[in-house]
């Protein structure tokens, strides 16, 4: 039978914390879970927020105070609340109020003497203009006298219009969990997210790692703009203009195939396929399919599927801001007919809404075959039967929808009908939207879910929008979406869109169950992950819960099997334990293995029918499928 991917770990970090243990999950639903959750949720966000600290024995606020976990909320909460979700742009990224921007300025000439100025000599244009008369005063200054009109560009700020933005919890800083030697923030979140992941998994990796040939490992991830700090893209095409200097780093580290190329460098060692997509908006979903294709072809049986976007820019945010993509104060202002805006509330999916917020993110998913996970004793998160990808065909707009995103929601649902059955269709499935928070999207998006619905006689689909808490963070959007998909799978919790008053009403809603609370639903067996990105880069997963995969795995296993794998998960729950009470203490310990283990390619041995790597259990197999027939 066909290879079954299951989810065993998944791991990250975006506006309402970490992703492992649904940390996240539980901070957007929080005013709905128990005392216990509630407790560990704040202990984890104070100590990611660096709000208090683990001293070996006690946890110390930043005052220096002894607090136990249980008056964190008492003595933090409003500040830990304050410092996550959608919220004011922050001054680490850059100043909203006084935006840094170079203006033109034409200086022209008083009187017939010309514009007369003293500089360095070095500072002088290179070719000075031929128009410039220069005299030296010494060999280091000369005094300048321009004859008409001088042209300069000078420091100015400006009221930036879009103010709010999905930013990491206030206070998280990767760069000072690991010798992060200048990288850009993207890629010290990927490394905090795929460590999160791995350790999630309460599994030994270097034992997963040499459960299977060292080929049969695959890391799967991307980013759309690249890493747009100074770090990265945004100081290699920033620094002349600024008159500073580009570095040797900015250009190799900006490319977004960088997050695939940290994961095997720097965290997993792997030597197996490497493969970087960019789909808009589907970016996460791109890499997620390609991985399930791998597994399912056999070809890959762990797979590490990522994407990361940190874009929080001047220049990335009046990009999306000038095509009208973002929610602005002005238009915030006129749907709420008031002077003030409320920063918590400008990303509105399927409300009145005027564009979407952007935010940052990085998110890691553990995918193994089933026969693997079984084999590990790994913990059965879910599945994901499959993604779909399709174009909208010819466009008059790039930036417009079209029937790419029907073709993979119908077949998505048509899939999990199939395998699952229509009761389990109707009753307990429901979808993770893309809702971006425009106009148009509440429009066109509900119009297809409405058709489906229609469609398959699905009336009460419940809908979640994970945007309307963390922002719209780009290519790991998905990510977040299927982070969410989790945590309704263990928690029976569906977060409404609490930053709406109501739906929009040019919504199609008839058969859809959308509201503006969270609320307790009985268990979920589906999710319909979807992702509409622009130039038609449309996607849907089609996403089992713990129950239903063990439902079908049970088909496949016999009761010895399912024995064994009961007595090796003990294990695997005992060390994810471990880790969440580490992590919730701030105990992260980052993998960084910055040219440690190195393989030594001289100890490396080809043979007619394998490859064997030094620190590999098991060798590359060279016998492979030949579909091709021979010339024998």
């Amino acid at each position: 039978m066909t290879a079954l991917p299951i989810i065993v770990g998944m791991g990250g970090i975006n506006a309402s914390g970490r992703t492992s243990f649904h940390q996240g999950f539980r901070r957007i639903v929080l005013d709905k879970l128990g005392q216990k959750a509630r407790q560990e949720t704040f202990l984890g966000l104070a100590t990611l927020m660096n709000l208090a600290k683990y001293d070996g024995k006690d946890l110390v606020t930043n005052d220096g105070e002894i607090i136990s976990a249980s008056d964190i909320e008492d003595k933090l909460g409003d500040q830990i609340k304050a410092g996550t979700l959608i919220r004011k742009i922050e001054k680490n990224h850059f100043d909203v109020d006084a935006t840094h921007w170079q203006k033109k300025l034409a200086i022209k000439a008083n009187s017939d003497e010309g514009l007369r100025f003293t500089c360095r000599l070095r500072d002088l244009p290179n070719p000075v203009p031929s128009s410039w008369q220069v005299n030296e005063i010494d060999n280091k200054t000369v005094n300048v006298i321009v004859p008409d009109q001088l042209d300069v560009k000078h420091d100015s700020y400006r009221d930036n219009p879009i103010k709010a933005a999905g930013q990491f919890p206030t206070g998280f800083e990767p760069s000072t969990m690991y010798n992060s030697r200048y990288q850009p923030r993207g890629l010290q979140a990927t490394i905090f997210a795929a460590t999160d992941a791995i350790r999630s998994t309460g599994l030994n990796w270097e034992a997963v790692m040499n459960s299977v040939e060292p080929d049969k490992i695959g890391t799967y991830s991307g980013s759309i703009a690249g890493q747009m700090n100074d770090e990265g893209f945004g100081g290699l095409v920033r620094s002349r203009m600024k008159g500073e200097r580009v570095s040797t780093k900015q250009l190799a580290l900006g490319l977004n195939t960088m997050s695939t190329d940290f994961i095997n460098a720097y965290v997993t060692g792997s030597v197996g396929t490497t493969f970087t997509a960019s789909g808009a908006c589907a970016t996460f979903l791109y890499n997620l399919r390609a991985a399930v294709n791998d597994i399912q072809a056999g070809r890959t049986r762990i797979a590490v599927v990522a994407s990361v976007e940190c874009a929080l820019t001047p220049e990335v945010i009046e990009g999306f801001g000038t095509m009208g993509a973002l929610a602005n104060e002005e238009g915030l202002r006129k749907l709420d007919n008031t002077d003030s805006v409320d920063h918590r509330k400008t990303s509105r999916p399927f409300g009145d809404n005027c564009g979407f917020t952007i935010g940052e993110g990085a998110q890691v998913v553990i995918l193994m075959d089933d026969a693997l996970a079984i084999e590990l004793g790994a913990e059965i998160m879910g599945a994901v039967v499959d993604v779909f990808v399709n174009a909208d065909g010819v466009k008059k707009s790039i930036t417009a929808p079209g029937p790419g995103n029907y073709i993979t929601m119908a077949k998505s649902v048509a899939l999990a009908e199939q395998i699952a059955g229509t009761e389990a269709l109707k009753e307990r499935s429901f979808i993770l939207a893309h809702g971006s928070s425009t106009p148009q999207n509440r429009v066109t998006e509900s119009l297809i879910y409405h058709k489906v619905a229609e469609a398959f006689a699905i009336n009460g689909w419940k809908v979640a929008a994970p945007k309307a808490f963390v922002g719209h963070t780009i290519a790991p959007a998905s990510g977040d979406q299927l982070a969410m998909a989790l945590g309704v799978f263990s928690h029976n919790i569906m977060p409404g869109i609490t930053t709406i008053d109501k739906v929009a009403d040019d919504v199609h809603a008839e058969h859809l169950d959308i509201r503006n609370a969270h609320y307790e639903c009985q268990p979920m067996d589906i999710a319909f992950v979807n992702s509409k990105g622009f130039g038609g880069n449309n996607a849907t997963a089609t996403v089992f819960s713990p129950s239903l995969t063990k439902q079908l795995l049970s088909k496949r296993y016999d009761d010895k099997t399912w024995n064994c794998y009961a007595d090796r998960l003990v294990q695997t729950t005992a060390m994810q334990r471990n880790y969440q009470n580490a992590a919730d203490l701030g105990q992260y310990e980052l993998i960084y293995k910055f040219g440690n283990g190195m393989l030594d390619e001289a100890g490396l041995k080809i043979e007619t029918d394998k490859l064997t790597l030094p620190g590999f259990n098991k060798a590359v197999k060279l016998n492979v499928n030949n579909q091709y027939g021979d010339l024998k």
